[in-house]
């Protein structure tokens, strides 16, 4: 311990810190060798060590932050360990669920379900590549509302899947409370999803969300009102929907598929296709341009999609 604390000091000041560090799993830098008790490598995890490489970076740049940023981030030993922290500060309720406990609860299924480290990574991975604002994936972990919020999501899925209804709902309200973002314990979300800006972001239950989504502001998953059973929206892998758009009932959005904002969809949207308005039309994709003359006043109820496409 002694040789990691020098070659700590070595590369920033503030890692004198190491020294006064009570827990051992947290006793960690880039140079210590402690294992990650997590479901991930952390000798080979490049996306913890780019976050970790660019905290430090923030760190040297900005100085005030080094305390903040050891707290969040260079103190853990595996993106798990920072991840359930965090998440447990930001929705803990004070002497009610007390922050430890709260952390107790996500380290017990985020540690033992790799499923999950693999989606945290391929979303912080999405944020980078799609979102033009997300200069580092540190800047994502720390501070994106809707990262967290899905995050929060996948351990309250896993407990709706093991039966544990009621932590499940719990964490389902802390996150709509804290983050905006009301996501039901039973939906289904794929991993590489982008939730950007998030707020006012829902749902509902039976809703399924494939991989490499990406989800603006405002966007309503919903059920069709009093319907039971499978009712909510199925969205394909890679689609894009734009902000303040409303998805209602079991309807399927193919994959690749892009919806326009504020658009308003009651039937199905083939794959790669561009769907816009209230009610929602088909506008064309790959290979497919816009018919002209078409008037957006044709109801869903009397024109098809092929109406709209060539």
């Amino acid at each position: 311990m002694a040789t990691c604390v020098e070659n700590c000091r070595a590369k920033a000041p503030f890692c004198k810190f190491v020294i006064n560090i009570s827990q051992p799993d947290l006793a960690n830098c880039s140079n210590c060798t402690i294992p990650a008790n997590d479901s991930s490598d952390a000798a080979g995890d490049d996306v913890w060590a780019k976050i970790q490489e660019e905290a430090w970076s923030d760190v040297e740049e900005e100085p005030v932050l080094q305390n903040y940023y050891f707290d969040l981030i260079l103190s853990h030993n595996s993106l798990e360990s920072a991840l359930t922290a965090h998440l447990a500060n930001k929705l803990s309720l004070p002497n009610l669920m007390p922050t430890n406990s709260l952390q107790e609860l996500l380290w017990s299924i985020v540690s033992k379900d790799p499923v999950i480290g693999r989606s945290v990574r391929a979303d912080l991975r999405a944020a980078r590549d799609r979102d033009t604002a997300c200069a580092k994936m540190v800047h994502c972990f720390i501070y994106y509302k809707g990262f967290l919020a899905l995050q929060a999501h996948r351990v309250a899925h896993r407990l709706w899947a093991e039966g544990r209804v009621a932590a499940a709902l719990l964490l389902q309200s802390r996150t709509s409370e804290v983050f905006a973002v009301d996501i039901h314990p039973g939906a289904r979300i794929g991993s590489g999803v982008w939730l950007d800006h998030a707020t006012g972001v829902v749902i509902g239950e039976t809703a399924v969300v494939g991989d490499d989504v990406s989800i603006l502001h405002g966007v309503t998953l919903g059920g069709p009102g009093k319907e039971r059973g499978d009712r909510h929206p199925k969205i394909g892998d890679g689609v894009l929907v734009g902000a303040g758009t409303q998805i209602m009932g079991n309807v399927e959005v193919g994959e690749g598929a892009k919806i326009g904002a504020g658009s308003v969809v009651l039937r199905a949207v083939p794959p790669r296709t561009t769907a816009v308005g209230n009610p929602v039309r088909l506008v064309g994709g790959k290979g497919k341009p816009v018919r002209l003359g078409r008037s957006a006043s044709l109801t869903m109820d009397h024109t098809s999609w092929s109406d709209y496409v060539i």
